[in-house]
């Protein structure tokens, strides 16, 4: 079995408007391919993330902190040199050092009444959860159950915490503000799978009122003034995290002209899309850790064109070391797809998990890439 990647041309950069700001110089690409899998040209690469042109560098980015598999959704739009609008919660926490203690998991905690404490400090029941108390990547890591004593001496961890462990729906909520006030929500449910992954999101495309009102209160309280996009997560309508930022994971999904409403939200401090997102998936596909992972680009670029797919991520950088990227315990997240038809994306991923191949370090392989336990 051999890993082909297709090195055709990509169709003509989209022109970029006066007064952005461009990309500087070419993609980087290591020279040793067989250790990493990502010796290709240049355009292969950019195929692979679905772009015309190398994203920028975050310091001189409009849009600090995007993923270069994301960098798909942002590519082209026009955004004023002196608007910064931020995409990850390292950006967003440079940009507002007045609203910092929302990324503090203790703060997020105590505002709500929910039981908690640093770890050393024991829970007076068990189960509890378990994560770090500032967590600017994401994804989940270093999350995980507590069920006794034991299991905390046992992964008693500085800087981490243990909080009530809940049940029920989890959320995750866009909420664009305006002088601390909503003026528009979107709610996206996540279907979980074990080791912190989800199997798949669902942007529900409709209200839920008795989550609003409880943000709402929340927003009231402790983000007065602000504006800007915020994302909110819950669990059975409790906030367990309140980022500074959109999840940009599914901006697609939202429909045509929302990412613009949202550079004229910072640029100018008004709200102008009204609109509902219609509901859609997102479908994330895992592979084991410890694996160096590659596809086709030529593949991916096919299944993008499926009817009923919206977009495909392929979403790690194969130029970065594989513990520089932020997953899960339960898998290395390979790719995600973002469609309307939920059987259409299923069928997607699966055939993308066909196509992955893992190369070893020392140069062996390819081989098809496993899938997680």
């Amino acid at each position: 079995m051999t890993a082909s990647i297709a090195t055709g041309a990509l169709a003509a950069p989209r022109a970029r408007p006066r007064g952005l700001r461009a990309a500087p110089g070419p993609l980087a690409v290591p020279a040793q391919t067989r250790e990493n899998g990502a010796g290709d040209p240049r355009d292969a690469l950019l195929e692979l993330y679905n772009l015309h042109d190398e994203p920028p560098p975050s310091a001189r980015a409009a849009f600090p902190g995007v993923d270069p598999w994301r960098w798909q959704y942002f590519e082209g739009v026009a955004c004023p040199a002196r608007v910064a609008v931020p995409v990850d919660d390292a950006a967003a926490w440079q940009l507002y050092p007045g609203f910092r203690e929302v990324y503090n998991k203790l703060f997020i905690c105590a505002t709500q009444g929910i039981a908690h404490a640093p770890h050393g400090v024991m829970p007076p029941r068990f189960p509890v959860f378990s994560k770090p108390i500032v967590n600017l990547h994401g994804m989940g890591a270093g999350g995980f159950v507590l069920r006794s004593a034991a299991d905390l001496d046992a992964h008693f961890t500085p800087g981490h915490f243990w909080m009530t462990l809940f049940e029920g729906r989890h959320i995750s909520t866009d909420v664009a503000l305006v002088g601390g006030a909503p003026r528009w929500w979107s709610h996206t449910e996540g279907k979980r799978l074990p080791g912190g992954r989800f199997d798949y999101w669902i942007v529900l495309g409709r209200p839920l009122p008795r989550l609003e009102a409880y943000c709402r209160r929340w927003i009231r309280r402790h983000l007065r003034g602000f504006t800007g996009i915020v994302n909110f997560e819950s669990i059975g309508g409790k906030i367990i995290e309140c980022h500074l930022r959109m999840s940009e994971q599914w901006i697609d999904l939202h429909g045509p002209g929302w990412l613009e409403c949202v550079v004229d939200l910072y640029a100018h401090g008004r709200w102008r899309f009204d609109v509902l997102p219609r509901r859609g998936y997102s479908i994330a596909l895992f592979g084991a850790h410890g694996r160096h992972h590659w596809i086709d680009p030529a593949a991916v670029r096919r299944l993008r064109r499926t009817p009923g797919v919206s977009s495909i991520q392929i979403t790690f950088d194969p130029r970065r070391p594989l513990a520089r990227h932020a997953m899960p315990p339960g898998g290395f997240r390979l790719a995600i797809v973002n469609c309307w038809d939920l059987r259409i994306g299923r069928a997607i991923r699966d055939r993308l998990a066909r196509a992955f191949v893992t190369v070893a370090a020392n140069g062996g392989g390819p081989h098809p890439a496993p899938a997680p336990p």
